[in-house]
């Protein structure tokens, strides 16, 4: 599965939600700001120029532009660092303010059934679909998911 791949198994009105939760604070904070416009085709980055983009965004994501979903995925992230943080800490992964510790094997830490016990612990806490978004691109990038988890409505 590809990032493209796993934004669009999400949806459209999930994608629109994920983009909203982008800091432009903190892109700045981890010196990503001018690489994710770049990569964005914007001339600033700032809440509305995100907003407006969204629909320019999803289309590039339709067309499977890999290379802008890997920075937007990043961009996303280190936007909400505290909740990866916090994620990484239910699951009991060493860490260093929400970046993997070196020269550990993080996937051990990934028990059967561990998306549903994370964002069961987590959800109510911080927003449900970025905590989906994140849990995903877990799935994509450490155990090479090939279906997008969507957690059990109760």
């Amino acid at each position: 599965m590809q990032i493209s791949e796993l934004f669009r198994g999400l949806g459209e009105e999930t994608f629109g939600k994920i983009v909203r939760g982008i800091s432009i604070g903190k892109l700045k904070t981890y010196q990503i700001y001018e690489g994710f416009k770049v990569r964005a085709h914007l001339h600033k980055v700032n809440t509305e120029a995100l907003r407006k983009s969204t629909p320019r965004f999803w289309a590039r994501i339709m067309e499977g532009d890999e290379d802008f979903g890997k920075d937007l995925a990043q961009s996303v992230l280190v936007s909400h660092l505290d909740m990866i943080a916090a994620a990484l800490d239910c699951l009991g992964v060493p860490h260093e303010n929400g970046f993997f510790a070196k020269d550990i094997d993080p996937k051990p830490y990934f028990t059967e059934g561990w998306e549903d016990r994370l964002f069961g612990q987590l959800k109510g806490a911080y927003p449900e679909t970025i905590l989906i978004f994140y849990i995903n691109h877990l799935r994509w990038e450490l155990l090479g998911a090939e279906s997008v988890y969507q957690p059990v409505a109760v």
